[in-house]
């Protein structure tokens, strides 16, 4: 990854983490590879995910260890063994790589980077307001909001999803001589995920399958609601999506993507939901939680072409005598805050410099040259391309050191 690519990355990150310190969310940072059982339990001997995608190996001592393919896992993990419970409520989130053994596609790597948020500790609706709201506001930021949209359901309680997923079973199970290899499979493991079949076969049965709201506590509903409530007072919009499921039993209540078709099949870039009995499940004590990741590289897709929001000047030695000079001058720029590089090729005549410099982004070059006087060893030309440059002169004025003051200069 460079050039376009990284840039857009940087973004991303960059975006995410100004926006979580605004929300009140701390950074963690959990190992690369974990235990395999780790992810053996949260994930599911039989997923996908287990049985196919990990990159498991064994170590010296003999014990298998997982490059990560999630950070919830981890983050569970770690939580259990650090006793993070008296910090509870717990606001986290974490960014890096993740490996999974797969197609690559458009925006998916065998090895790709997440954004990851979590609320830890926290039972209450409003937490899943939180960090679907932050997330809301990572893709307005990022300026992606009018190409995604948000689905938003339900999983309800233990009691709702029990009823839910008898009711699930029956009604496939009537229709066995339809139904796609792969969703018979999921019949015997993994009821719910059938609703997310898109095989042709599925679509009749899913779209006639029983609704969750059929076997709603009022409990559940309740949550529910003041889940709606809250992100309608957030400003955050939503699409109800009955369809929306995650297969594993501590997942409870929320569940929610934002999805675009601006990639093509690969249309989730941000998904989550709360997961109050993962904790538990993994040996720690029973702790709601909730939270979300997204794909930085499908995140950098979607963004508009990037325009640098401040100026950039490039430093150029006329020769290698002028290099010492040239160097004292752009500490000095870097310490006025001005994005300064110096160019050590002394390739080209003036024009060519100035030629390379706009296909670079820059914004001016300053050149060095030998001359008996300060000022007439200084000329700055002017190329443009962000508001920023518009102030360039007197910024490059503040900063350079004071017999340089005076300086000629024209525009590009």
């Amino acid at each position: 990854m460079i050039g376009e690519q990284a840039a857009r990355f940087d973004h991303v990150v960059e975006t995410f983490n100004r926006v979580r310190k605004l929300y009140g969310f701390g950074r963690i940072e959990v190992p690369v590879f974990e235990a395999t059982s780790v992810f053996a339990r949260s994930l599911g001997e039989t997923t996908d995910v287990v049985s196919k995608e990990m990159y498991s190996f064994e170590d010296r001592g003999g014990d298998s260890l997982t490059l990560r393919p999630e950070f919830t896992a981890g983050i569970a993990r770690a939580y259990i063994e650090n006793g993070w419970q008296q910090l509870a409520p717990l606001k986290v989130t974490t960014w890096g790589p993740l490996f999974r053994y797969e197609r690559p596609q458009k925006g998916r790597f065998r090895q790709f980077h997440q954004l990851d948020a979590e609320v830890i500790g926290a039972a209450e609706p409003a937490a899943d307001v939180e960090v679907i709201a932050l997330a809301a506001q990572v893709l307005a930021e990022l300026g992606v909001d009018d190409r995604v949209v948000l689905q938003l359901n339900t999983l309800g309680d233990a009691e709702t999803r029990g009823a839910w997923r008898e009711a699930l079973v029956a009604h496939f199970s009537g229709h066995l001589d339809v139904l796609s290899a792969e969703s018979r499979e999921r019949l015997e493991k993994n009821p719910l995920r059938i609703l997310d079949s898109k095989a042709e076969s599925d679509r009749a049965l899913v779209a006639d399958a029983p609704r969750i709201d059929a076997f709603m506590t009022s409990e559940a509903g309740a949550f529910f609601e003041a889940v709606q409530k809250g992100l309608q007072a957030s400003g955050v919009g939503f699409v109800r999506a009955a369809s929306l499921v995650r297969g594993f039993d501590y997942y409870r209540h929320t569940a929610f993507e934002f999805v675009t078709d601006a990639l093509g099949a690969q249309g989730t870039v941000i998904g989550g939901g709360r997961y109050d009995g993962l904790i538990g499940a993994m040996g720690g004590p029973e702790t709601p939680a909730v939270g979300w990741a997204g794909g930085i590289e499908r995140l950098a897709m979607l963004i508009p072409d990037l325009a640098p929001d401040f100026a950039r000047i490039v430093v150029v030695p006329d020769s290698p005598s002028m290099l010492e000079e040239a160097t004292a001058i752009a500490y000095n720029l870097r310490r006025g805050k001005l994005s300064t590089t110096i160019d050590i090729a002394y390739k080209g005549n003036a024009k060519r410099r100035v030629e390379l410099a706009k296909k670079s982004g820059y914004d001016a070059i300053l050149f060095v040259r030998e001359g008996s006087r300060a000022k007439d060893r200084l000329h700055l030309t002017h190329i443009g391309g962000t508001e920023a440059a518009s102030m360039l002169l007197l910024k490059v004025l503040e900063w350079l050191p004071g017999p340089y003051r005076e300086l000629s200069g024209d525009d590009a």
